[in-house]
């Protein structure tokens, strides 16, 4: 479950409203909270790392995620600061999901250029690797970000370090650089079909062999997942086109087919061909009124997965 960083329906943005939302999704038992990154966007955003900071304490057992942070821009050394104290915090429950970003207001609001954010990427995961990951430091110099030389103090809660997922679209470059760099890799939603999603993990399969590592084993997850399950047509159908589709700047009709914004049982439908091909998890991200979305998702879609 995506924690509540826009606001859709004038909801406001409130520490309520974040705690409402963890403790809905703790109480359905639903496995992980996540939170992602813009500077600058079309709708007020909340910053995501302090959200998650915030709620700690009420989630649970539930891991922790950025779904994504963006490592370019934030600068690898001061989110790995973040990153360790949030694993600190939550006793070990976080994965780190890491990406350049798609918009280039992040880039120009920090005076970086965006054309230059795939170098930055890289060096960027390398950084946090070592310093998240415990691994050795580059021979020679990097180019965009130092290489502390002192290690990060205090480290992770865990000895093996914060799980380092990226997060790739589906596009041979992308899922290549998950296959070299990454611990999991983060599909989006709204950008992947379930066909698109198994030729992705297909190919990320061919690349991991490359490397040595197995396909098979290597973790994924679906996020952001827009949700809004209501038996109404008229009320999806406003939803899509009235709420999601200005944010996003997409066709709602486009939209339709690819997200949880409609019955149960369009929602389970869409669900179970992501589960057929081997997706693992699905990070949902409700348009407002959360408790009522998380408990319909448990109770109302839940059931009907698989069928």
């Amino acid at each position: 479950m995506h924690l509540p960083l826009m606001e859709w329906q004038g909801e406001g943005q409130s520490l309520r409203r974040l705690q409402a939302t963890v403790d809905a999704a703790r109480d359905h038992g639903f496995d992980t909270i996540s939170v992602n990154d813009h500077f600058v966007f079309s709708t007020p955003w909340l910053d995501g790392l302090t959200a998650l900071a915030a709620v700690v304490e009420r989630s649970g057992e539930m891991t922790l995620a950025t779904t994504i942070s963006l490592a370019s821009l934030r600068g690898p050394t001061p989110l790995a600061k973040a990153i360790a104290a949030l694993d600190i915090l939550s006793d070990g429950r976080v994965i780190a999901g890491v990406g350049p970003g798609s918009s280039q207001l992040d880039y120009d609001a920090l005076g970086m250029s965006f054309d230059e954010r795939w170098p930055r990427f890289e060096e960027a995961v390398r950084v946090l690797r070592i310093l998240l990951r415990g691994e050795p430091a580059p021979k020679r110099e990097t180019r965009f970000y130092p290489v502390p030389e002192a290690p990060l103090a205090p480290p992770p809660r865990r000895d093996s370090g914060v799980p380092l997922w990226i997060g790739s679209w589906g596009s041979t470059p992308g899922l290549r650089r998950v296959a070299r760099l990454a611990d999991g890799w983060l599909a989006s939603a709204y950008n992947t079909t379930p066909e698109m999603f198994a030729d992705a993990r297909a190919l990320l399969g061919t690349e991991l062999e490359k490397h040595g590592r197995s396909g098979e084993r290597f973790p994924n997850s679906l996020v952001t997942m827009w949700t809004w399950v209501t038996e109404e047509p008229v009320e999806a159908d406003r939803m899509l086109t009235d709420v999601l589709a200005p944010v996003l700047g997409r066709d709602p009709d486009k939209l339709r087919a690819g997200v949880c914004i409609g019955s149960a049982e369009h929602c389970a439908g869409l669900l179970s061909r992501f589960a057929a091909v081997g997706c693992e998890r699905v990070l949902f991200w409700p348009l407002g009124d959360e408790p009522t979305q998380i408990e319909r998702l448990a109770t109302n879609v839940r059931p009907l997965i698989g069928q």
